[in-house]
């Protein structure tokens, strides 16, 4: 399955940025597509393109940073996290030439993330995250699963054929494009491992200095055992035999270059207090599964982890369809001393809550509304509604403010 066409939201997100702001960084993990949505977009006007992966490209930027960004027109710079010096520069060209339209910048790490940073282009510079395919972009649907259930409420419907199978084959494949277009999961796989491979030889290496990489590749099993629940630094030293500190270094090192990513715990005040824990997820499924060595087949098994890679999975999608949706929302999870959870709290700006449990399952019960009722009577008029997604295909009502609907409900509604 070849997929050569971009991320349709961030195509248009980047096109609307370039009208009115002189730069535009779009950012994201190694092979999401970025350097495709920039070449598209830059093949449709007069652009000059920089790729600072390239020895010489890198070379004249740190010779001659201000020849090197000396450019009427569009200039596209693929990888500047590899030159974050050039930002200085960038900055001062923009200043003395504030057009909107200057500068399309791509990177692979966080740049608030790099060490000795000069300056990251404050009122200048608009950030475009980019992520794995959602399933909707795989499947040419329409991933408005947010904006539907601010609008529509416990008016929700969906009605689904995909089955737990199918559900367990998205999961592995992720939506890296290069794992999405490998259907052989042998491929598939060895893909997994290369690229793993070289974010820890050459980005977390870089930006972090690390020596001790079997630690890494440790920890990395270790979150991948733990996608979709609380993690903290602390609880990982005496199984890593490693410094706390040390931890969450390399955690926040794994978040920069896009591998891992926390979700906050929600809270507001509500009379019981709330974890400040954040849950883990990756930010493709498949690199998780792999970590886990599980295929699809085997994910399906009693005992196999289908349940914290199904709720990483769905809290993944979830994050970006935050990057689109036209409902301006938050992403957070809940738990509170009394061990009440939600999987996931979104927070709109009327602070307005919709309440989303993940269940394994392919029946729903009375109890997996447990959670979400708490919120919803702490929370008054602004619960707008609970749904407790599932493996099943129907829609079932529990409640006036409260669904069960198929998993794939995110991508299909």
């Amino acid at each position: 399955m070849a997929l050569s066409f971009v991320p349709r939201h961030a195509a248009l997100a980047v096109v609307d940025a370039l009208a009115d702001t002189r730069v535009i960084l779009v950012s994201g993990a190694r092979q999401v597509g970025k350097s495709t949505l920039v070449r598209q977009i830059a093949a449709e006007g007069a652009a000059e393109w920089r790729d600072l992966d390239l020895p010489q490209d890198r070379q004249s930027a740190l010779e001659d940073p201000v020849g090197f960004v000396a450019f009427d027109g569009l200039l596209v710079i693929d990888e500047i996290q590899r030159a974050p010096e050039l930002l200085l520069t960038i900055k001062v060209a923009v200043d003395a030439d504030p057009h909107p339209g200057r500068f399309l910048l791509t990177g692979s790490a966080r740049l608030l993330g790099l060490r000795d940073l000069p300056d990251t282009l404050p009122g200048r510079m608009e950030t475009i995250e980019l992520w794995p395919f959602s399933q909707g972009e795989i499947d040419r649907t329409a991933d408005s699963f947010i904006d539907a259930a601010f609008t529509l409420g416990p008016e929700l419907r969906h009605e689904s054929t995909v089955s737990r199978a199918d559900y367990a084959d998205r999961i592995v494949r992720g939506g890296l494009p290069e794992a999405v277009a490998r259907a052989d999961p042998r491929r598939r796989g060895r893909f997994f491992d290369a690229y793993v491979q070289n974010l820890i030889d050459r980005q977390v290496t870089q930006l972090g200095e690390i020596d001790r990489t079997a630690q890494l590749k440790g920890l990395l099993n270790l979150l991948a055992a733990r996608s979709g629940q609380l993690v903290a630094a602390g609880s990982l030293e005496s199984d890593l035999q490693i410094s706390r500190p040390t931890v969450a270094r390399y955690m926040s090192l794994l978040e920069e270059i896009f591998l891992i990513k926390r979700i906050p715990g929600w809270s507001r005040n509500l009379g019981t207090r709330a974890t400040a824990t954040p849950k883990l997820i990756f930010v493709d499924s498949g690199i998780a599964a792999r970590l886990l060595s599980v295929d699809s087949h085997s994910l399906r098994r009693p005992g196999a982890p289908f349940g914290p890679l199904l709720e990483g999975f769905v809290l993944s999608e979830l994050a970006r369809q935050l990057t689109w949706s036209t409902e301006l929302a938050d992403l957070y999870h809940y738990r509170d001393h009394n061990k009440i959870e939600v999987d996931a709290v979104l927070e709109n700006r009327r602070r307005q809550v919709v309440g989303i449990e993940v269940k394994a399952a392919s029946t729903v019960r009375t109890e997996d509304f447990g959670g979400l009722r708490r919120l919803a009577d702490k929370l008054g008029e602004d619960f707008i509604v609970g749904v407790v997604l599932y493996t099943g295909t129907a829609t079932l009502p529990f409640g006036p403010k409260f669904r069960a609907l198929p998993l794939s409900a995110l991508w299909q509604l």
